[in-house]
């Protein structure tokens, strides 16, 4: 009958910011963040695109949402844990996070160089961190120094030397060298990629364990930062 709402319409749940997000970071997870659009988002979310706008007015600020968002899910610090505790499972649930939501690692770079600061959550991740480590004894001069060689690995990430999937060599008139010629060009780096255990599904290359590699690095940066701060004392 005209003028009687409809029981859908009802029922519906109402569009709001957290569920455009929510909706924007189940997509990415399923496509990459490059495969995004409003029109498939207001596709899962069954509302017109231009709804979306009510909540969030570009890509940009729906990447900096984004973020935000799978930042948020990042363990909060354990109550009563030292500081080099309290970094490490911080820092151990950003990975977590990240494996969770592959794509979200390069947007953070990316978004971190073309936005003038980072995004709240980011921001706020860091100021919690820099808490931490001031906290445990760290001089300001020492946190600044910290804050630089953890890098991205404070956000679950690191930039490898060693790359799981690599450029296409450029063309070239010549084959390149046999193995064995290779091997007596390079010693040293054929006796290092004979001796490690072999992990197809590495993302730091085949070869290496991206969880050991990533904790070895992450441990032997706190070693450093613990023991430069009793230097200090």
């Amino acid at each position: 009958m005209p003028g009687r709402p409809d029981p859908a319409r009802r029922s519906r749940t109402p569009l709001s910011r957290l569920r455009v997000l929510s909706a924007a970071v189940a997509l990415a997870d399923e496509g990459g963040a490059d495969a995004l659009s409003m029109r498939k988002i207001a596709q899962r979310l069954g509302v017109v695109p231009m709804a979306l706008y009510k909540h969030v007015a570009n890509k940009d600020e729906l990447l900096d949402g984004m973020i935000d968002t799978v930042v948020g899910e990042i363990d909060p610090p354990v109550e009563g844990a030292d500081w080099r505790t309290t970094v490490r499972l911080r820092v151990l649930s950003a990975r977590r996070m990240l494996l969770r939501h592959p794509w979200a690692s390069a947007v953070i770079e990316t978004r971190m160089k073309e936005r003038p600061a980072p995004t709240p959550a980011v921001m706020a991740y860091l100021d919690e961190m820099i808490g931490v480590f001031r906290a445990g004894g760290f001089s300001l001069d020492l946190v600044h120094h910290a804050m630089h060689v953890m890098g991205s690995r404070l956000l679950g990430f690191s930039q490898e030397l060693f790359v799981d999937s690599p450029s296409p060599a450029a063309p070239s008139s010549s084959p390149s060298p046999p193995p064995e010629e290779m091997a007596a060009r390079y010693p040293n780096i054929a006796e290092l990629a004979g001796a490690v255990a072999h992990d197809a599904g590495s993302v730091v290359g085949a070869g290496c364990d991206d969880q050991y590699e990533f904790e070895f690095a992450l441990d032997l940066t706190l070693d450093g930062l613990e023991r430069l701060r009793d230097a200090a004392a």
